[in-house]
């Protein structure tokens, strides 16, 4: 019981960035191979989110294309391997699960970046 509450205390601890689908995050995930550990960058456009953020079952799936070749990898988002999660641009999409990027190539693959206009006096 007390190994169950000092897990979700850690869990609760690790504070993530607010994003959702269509945004393009970098998530720098750490691998253990062997007794060596390494972190290896993911960057990617968030095609879907499962679950609620608040929940520790909570996933989101990262689409990149490599090679010319679509990869896609599924993130819990409450990981203890899970280093840190960076937004590097925000989506404008109009849909919560992106699968239609899947089909789609070249140019129709691509999201809008949303503009932020900042007031100046």
């Amino acid at each position: 019981m007390e190994i169950i509450k000092f897990i979700r205390e850690q869990v609760a601890m690790t504070e993530r960035p607010a994003f959702k689908a269509g945004d393009n995050v970098s998530v720098h995930y750490k691998i253990i191979e062997g007794g060596k550990e390494r972190i290896q960058v993911f960057r990617g456009d968030v095609i879907q989110i499962k679950g609620t953020p608040k929940t520790h079952t909570c996933t989101f799936t990262v689409r990149k294309i490599s090679g010319g070749i679509g990869v896609e990898r599924i993130f819990p988002l409450y990981s203890p391997n899970i280093d840190k999660i960076e937004v590097n641009k925000v989506g404008k999409v109009r849909r919560a699960r992106l699968y239609y990027l899947r089909a789609a190539k070249g140019k129709a693959a691509r999201i809008k970046e949303k503009k932020f206009f900042s007031k100046t006096s």
